[in-house]
C-alpha cells in the first residue's frame, strides 16, 4: 500500500495504525464514529478521530480519488468554499478501491439534518440561495461541479446565516474560465438533483408544509441568474457620478461576500464604464482585519460582527477616558476583557455546541433581545449568563466536532 498526505504529514500519523488493508466496509465499529448530521452518498464511507480531529474516509477508484485530491488540494491553497483534503491510500491488496481522506469540518450539517431539527428555522430557500453563493463562487473560478446537490454540499453557521461548502469533488472539471453554455448546464443539473432531494425529505416527511419541492427546485436557476448578474456585470454612469458609484459597487460585493481585485473603468463621450474583478477567495476583508487585530480565525460575518462590538467598545473607552483611543489598544483590551470573559464562562457541560464566535454572536443578539425587554441595556454578562442557562442548552450536542471526538457520538 502507498500513502499520499499533505502537510503537515504530522497530522496523519495517527491514521497510519489503521486498518488499511480491509475493505472500509470491514472496519470495527469500536474505532468508527457516528456522524448523525452527515448526508448520503454513493460511496462508503467511515469517520474516524485520532490526534483531536475527525476524518472522512471514502472509498474510491483511484483515478477518481487522485482527481479528487488535486483539486481539492487546489481549492484550499485558493480559499475556495470546500472541504481540506488530507490524503489518499492507493494499491490496496485485492484490487481494493482507494481511500480519500478529508478532515471533517467542524460544526458543520447536512441538509437533511437542517430539516429535522425541532426547531427548523432554516427554510429550504435560504438552503438554496446559500447554495446559490457557493455555485457563483465556484463558476468565477473556472470550476464545473457537474454534481452540484444538498447532498454534495455542507452548510455552517456564520453569524446567524449559513455558509455552504462543496463536499464531492468526483465529477468536478477545471478551466480557465466557464462558458454561458456550460454554467447554465450546470445550474440545470443541480436543479434536477435539488428537486429530486427535497422530494425525498417529503416522503420522508421532514419538509416542512406548504413548500413544493418542483417550485423550489425551479426558483434555483433564476436564483443564479440575478446573483452571477449582480457580481459580474458592467455598469455605466456620468464622470461625476464615478466615485460614488464605485465605492458603491464595491460594497455591495462585499457584502454579498465577495473580495474584489483589479477595478478597471474605461472613459468615453458616453460615460464611464466600470468592470470588476471579483475574487472569490473565503478569507474576506472582515476576517483579515479582525485576525490582524486580535488574532482571532473566524468566518467573514462573524468578524464583521465582531469588528462591530470592537468599535462600539472603543467608543465607550474613548468617552471613559475623554480622548482618542487607538484602535489596537481598543482590541487588544476588547479581546481579553469582553470576548475572553465570554468564552471562558460557557459551562463546561456546552463546551463545542458551537463555535466560540458564534456563542459571541449569539450572546450578542439575545443582549439585544434583553434590552428589548428591559427598555435599557442589560449588559453582555449578564446576557451571557441567561444565554448559557436558556438558548445553548437547546443547541443539538451531535452537531459539532468537539462532542464527536467526547464519544457521544460513538456507535
Amino acid at each position: 500500500m502507498r500513502y499520499l498526505f499533505r502537510p503537515p504529514a504530522t497530522e496523519a500519523a495517527g491514521l497510519l495504525s489503521l486498518p488499511w488493508d480491509q475493505p472500509l466496509e470491514q472496519w470495527d465499529p469500536a474505532i468508527l464514529l457516528d456522524v448523525p448530521q452527515r448526508g448520503i452518498s454513493r460511496h462508503v464511507v467511515r469517520f474516524v478521530a485520532t490526534g483531536g480531529h475527525v476524518y472522512a474516509l471514502k472509498e474510491i477508484g483511484e483515478r477518481l480519488a487522485r482527481h479528487e485530491y488535486a483539486l481539492l488540494a487546489q481549492f484550499e491553497e485558493e480559499g475556495l468554499p470546500a472541504v481540506n483534503v488530507l490524503g489518499i491510500c492507493v494499491d490496496r491488496p485485492g484490487d481494493q478501491e482507494a481511500i480519500l481522506v478529508t478532515r471533517y469540518l467542524e460544526y458543520s450539517m447536512s441538509y437533511r439534518w437542517l430539516f429535522s431539527r425541532p426547531q427548523g428555522e432554516h427554510s429550504a430557500e435560504q438552503l438554496l440561495d446559500t447554495m446559490v453563493v457557493l455555485l457563483v463562487r465556484l463558476h468565477l473560478a473556472g470550476v464545473f461541479w457537474g454534481d452540484c446537490s444538498l447532498s454534495n454540499t455542507l452548510f455552517r453557521l456564520d453569524a446567524g446565516t449559513l455558509a455552504a461548502y462543496l463536499v464531492d469533488a468526483e465529477t468536478v472539471e477545471r478551466y480557465p474560465s466557464l462558458s454561458p453554455g456550460q454554467r447554465n448546464h450546470d445550474v440545470d443539473l443541480a436543479r434536477e438533483r435539488v428537486g429530486a432531494e427535497l422530494l425525498d425529505l417529503r416522503f420522508g416527511g421532514l419538509l416542512p408544509e406548504g413548500i413544493d419541492p418542483i417550485d423550489v427546485a425551479d426558483s434555483l436557476p433564476p436564483r443564479y441568474e440575478s446573483l452571477w448578474e449582480e457580481v459580474t456585470h458592467e455598469q455605466t454612469f456620468s464622470p461625476e457620478e464615478q466615485q460614488y458609484r464605485v465605492a458603491e459597487r464595491l460594497r455591495r460585493l462585499n457584502e454579498l461576500g465577495f473580495d474584489v481585485g483589479e477595478v478597471e473603468i474605461i472613459t468615453s463621450d458616453e460615460g464611464a464604464r466600470l468592470r470588476v474583478d471579483t475574487r472569490v477567495s473565503e478569507p474576506g476583508q472582515n476576517r483579515r482585519e479582525l485576525f490582524r487585530l486580535t488574532g482571532l480565525e473566524v468566518h467573514e460575518r462573524q468578524a464583521q460582527r465582531l469588528l462591530n462590538d470592537i468599535r462600539a467598545f472603543r467608543a465607550y473607552l474613548e468617552q471613559q477616558t475623554g480622548g482618542p483611543v487607538p484602535e489596537s489598544y481598543a482590541a487588544h483590551r476588547w479581546h481579553a476583557e469582553v470576548y475572553q470573559l465570554v468564552v471562558d464562562a460557557i459551562p463546561a457541560d456546552l463546551a463545542g455546541r458551537l463555535a466560540p464566535a458564534e456563542v459571541f454572536h449569539e450572546v450578542l443578539e439575545h443582549r439585544w433581545f434583553l434590552s428589548e425587554q428591559a427598555q435599557s441595556d442589560v449588559g453582555t454578562a449578564e446576557a451571557a449568563e441567561s444565554y448559557f442557562a436558556h438558548v445553548l442548552p437547546r443547541t443539538p450536542a451531535e452537531v459539532t466536532t468537539p462532542s464527536v471526538i467526547a464519544g457521544r457520538g460513538r456507535r
